[in-house]
């Protein structure tokens, strides 16, 4: 059973983040927006994690009619972020044998699967990314017309039982053991995953001043980053090098920490880029990481989901994101620890070009608390 010190912001917390899009201006305290910068199968087990450059098949052909009376493609391809790799997993078979969908997923760093659409011509019927202003920035509108606002994470720390320090960290003094000479942290690649850029800009926050105190100085920050390192394979494989041992600790999300089984610890809200409102938005745009692939700015963390205008199953790729707006896809957010916006949240001015099934079950914002949409 996994092992979480100084849980300060575990999943329940952090439904503070998002509540009903009615409420937004109220639950948010909307006191001016910021514009974060982005620069930003079938049967058994689909999902495809490729490198870039890769293709394949489009998929297509015959329809099938749910109960509902809707028309759906009999197959259809996700190009997802990592991190929604569990949640997607869990629900591909339900979704499948409800509406008898052959899915095939691909899991790949956010900024990559958008690439995979954007640079490298390909065609997926869902694009589900950890930030939605890769969506914004990068799919609209020449890749898109349309995205929706689904679910919310944060930021956290995985390590062994046998980690060096493992006996000693807590929310209170994580930074302490992380600097220490000879301690080796892992993160994505920031250049091709959020979860990269995030980790960066988390200790970066670190060492910036909110209300006044800061958790730690500009030479712990340099430490920091002198231990971190960016290993080998996609951001799906850093649990697998931290249980090698080639990582002592590495800085991911909070859903995948706590689905683990490793202990982890959950950060303070000031650097876990976990809170909505405008005072939390101010600070996490401190933080600023630049990359081969656009330069990033902080943001707080919000999941981007949408069928692109280049879906060759667009019926199909419309109900996968109903179905994660409607109570069986929350369902398995919550089970794995994200946290799902209810309802989804769609841009006020693309309203128009929101399928009618997804708008049915969506709320059109003008921003989301301090995001501008």
């Amino acid at each position: 059973m996994s092992k979480q010190r100084g849980g300060r912001n575990g999943p329940t917390d952090r439904r503070s983040f998002l509540t009903a899009a009615g409420a937004t201006a109220a639950a948010f305290g909307l006191a001016g927006c910021i514009a974060g910068g982005s620069g930003v199968g079938s049967g058994g087990s689909t999902e495809t994690p490729v490198e870039d450059g890769m293709d394949t098949e489009g998929n297509g052909g015959d329809t099938t009619t749910t109960s509902s009376g809707t028309d759906l493609e009999d197959s259809m391809t996700i190009f997802h972020a990592g991190s929604l790799a569990p949640p997607f997993s869990e629900a591909e078979p339900m979704f499948e044998e409800e509406y008898g969908v052959d899915v095939t997923r691909e899991a790949q760093g956010s900024v990559a699967s958008t690439q995979k659409i954007t640079q490298q011509g390909r065609s997926a019927d869902v694009l589900g990314t950890s930030d939605f202003r890769l969506v914004r920035d990068r799919v609209l509108p020449e890749f898109g017309d349309w995205y929706a606002i689904f679910t919310t994470n944060s930021m956290s720390i995985q390590y062994r039982e046998d980690s060096p320090g493992a006996d000693e960290i807590s929310a209170g003094n994580w930074w302490e053991i992380l600097a220490r000479d000879g301690i080796t942290i892992g993160h994505s690649d920031p250049a091709v995953d959020p979860g990269g850029y995030r980790a960066v800009m988390t200790q970066q926050l670190g060492a910036e001043e909110f209300e006044g105190e800061r958790l730690y100085d500009d030479a712990t920050y340099r430490q920091l980053r002198e231990n971190s390192v960016v290993p080998t394979g996609t951001e799906t494989n850093l649990e697998a090098q931290l249980e090698s041992g080639e990582l002592d600790y590495v800085f991911y999300y909070q859903s995948i920490s706590a689905s683990s089984g490793l202990p982890y610890v959950d950060l303070q809200p000031e650097v876990d880029l976990s809170r909505a409102t405008s005072a939390y938005a101010e600070h996490y745009a401190k933080a600023e990481v630049e990359t081969g692939s656009g330069t990033f700015t902080g943001a707080p963390i919000a999941y981007g989901i949408t069928a692109p205008s280049v879906a060759e199953s667009p019926a199909a790729g419309a109900k996968w994101v109903e179905y994660f707006a409607t109570d069986p896809g929350r369902s398995v957010l919550e089970e794995l620890g994200l946290v799902p916006v209810d309802p989804i949240v769609v841009p006020a001015g693309s309203e128009d070009a929101v399928p009618e099934n997804v708008m049915s079950v969506a709320s059109a914002q003008e921003t989301l608390g301090p995001l501008e949409l």
